[in-house]
């Protein structure tokens, strides 16, 4: 075969070692995996990637929502050059856009939480010719109130140590500063008594010279 045709043999071998050279194409996609909102409250999805494919018209975002009390998987948001939201269904009129494909951002906004928003997230993100690659996953937990995870508590207690650090600096220097104010206040006082005194002997020896004088 390669005798017939040696032009194509060589485009063949060719075509082998570049697919070799060439890497695997896969999206890689970065999510927070776990998020607490209070409910009523809006929430940001936030969904980002690399790829190594430059990002143009071709790229698609799928947003889809799994229930965590069990039930089918739900359409939540679509990309693809435009922003598409549903039409129906739980997510309508409570989703919308908030990502950026040239910053490799493609986040969505979820308005009025409900608690039976509680469940998975997904983000699913081609950019031919990559289009292969996990899926990313948002656990969502609509909650009354937000608990204070470790991050608060550590943030809590170094800005408490930074407050009490700023209050004993404004006291120590308080109290130099009135230590030199009475260090001051001490030390005119004795100024005008030492001053007091020297008029004092000034006034008796003139009395005495004058009274040297009379007789």
């Amino acid at each position: 075969m390669y005798g017939k045709s040696p032009m194509r043999a060589v485009l063949f071998l060719l075509g082998i070692q570049l697919t070799a050279l060439w890497p695997i194409a896969a999206v890689e996609i970065y999510t927070p995996r776990v998020l607490e909102a209070v409910n009523g409250t809006d929430v940001r999805l936030k969904c980002t990637f690399s790829s190594f494919a430059p990002v143009g018209d071709t790229l698609t975002v799928t947003w889809n929502f799994r229930p965590r009390d069990g039930g089918s998987e739900q359409f939540v948001f679509y990309y693809h050059v435009d922003p598409f939201r549903p039409m129906s269904g739980r997510f309508k009129d409570r989703v919308v856009w908030d990502g950026n494909p040239e910053r490799y951002d493609v986040s969505i906004l979820l308005w009025k939480l409900q608690f039976d928003d509680n469940g998975t997230y997904t983000c699913q993100v081609k950019n031919p010719p990559d289009v292969d690659g996990l899926i990313g996953e948002i656990q969502l937990s609509v909650v009354h109130t937000v608990r204070f995870s470790e991050i608060h508590f550590l943030a809590l207690a170094i800005g408490s140590a930074c407050a009490l650090m700023v209050i004993i600096v404004i006291v120590v220097v308080l109290f130099q500063h009135f230590r030199k104010k009475r260090r001051a206040e001490r030390a005119h006082k004795v100024v005008e008594i030492k001053s007091k005194e020297e008029e004092k002997l000034n006034q008796e020896k003139k009395v005495s010279v004058y009274l040297e004088d009379t007789d």
